[in-house]
């Protein structure tokens, strides 16, 4: 019983909590490992066509040094099981660029991510102390916002139970692709993440 409380009071309470023992694990334990610990069986990344991260994941060994990351904005579904992060990168060895996850709270009151991707960018975004959080509206929203039809591409979309928070990504053949979040006011949808990736070059 002392072992499930300890366990439990170790357990992130939050997405924003769960996204820094997710970057701590990647300093502390390898890059790889911390990914695979903290992927839902499902959850998708890109390389650079949608993949299962755990299958992608499972032949990695971990690099010398790992990226570090650090939320600076969380958007929260009002049920709380789903949120939306986004913040700065750095590479061990230079470099920089932004992420953006979706992470869904776990039957045991975890969180895994379920879907992890992003860029680089040729100046870093600023990082903070404290992430901005943002929880959605609650109530019954109204006229979900669609992802758009896959027509020579791939999509995949998502939204929490309650339908406050709405996301989908689409990926063109040449790996070019584009993510969104939506999140309910309490009227309509606004537009908190809006990700456009470009084609990698070869």
């Amino acid at each position: 019983m002392l072992a499930a409380l300890l366990l439990a009071a170790a357990a992130p309470q939050s997405a924003v909590e769960a996204e820094r023992a997710f970057a701590a694990m990647a300093q502390a334990r390898g890059q790889w490992t911390a990914f695979r610990a903290f992927a839902a069986d499902e959850a998708t990344m890109f390389a650079p066509q949608p993949v299962n991260a755990q299958a992608f994941l499972k032949p990695l060994a971990d690099p010398p040094r790992s990226l570090s990351w650090s939320p600076s904005l969380s958007y929260i579904s009002c049920d709380g099981t789903t949120a939306a992060n986004t913040g700065p990168w750095r590479g061990a060895s230079g470099g920089h660029g932004y992420f953006s996850t979706i992470w869904r709270r776990q039957p045991d009151g975890g969180w895994k991510w379920i879907v992890d991707g992003g860029d680089s960018l040729p100046a870093p975004r600023a990082e903070v102390v404290e992430a901005k959080i943002r929880k959605a509206a609650c109530g019954r929203p109204r006229n979900p916002p669609e992802p758009p039809l896959g027509v020579e591409r791939k999509v995949g979309a998502g939204a929490s139970p309650d339908k406050t928070l709405v996301w989908w990504y689409e990926v063109a053949r040449d790996g070019a692709r584009a993510f969104a979040v939506r999140l309910w006011n309490g009227r309509a949808y606004d537009a908190v993440i809006d990700d456009r990736i470009a084609a990698p070059t070869r």
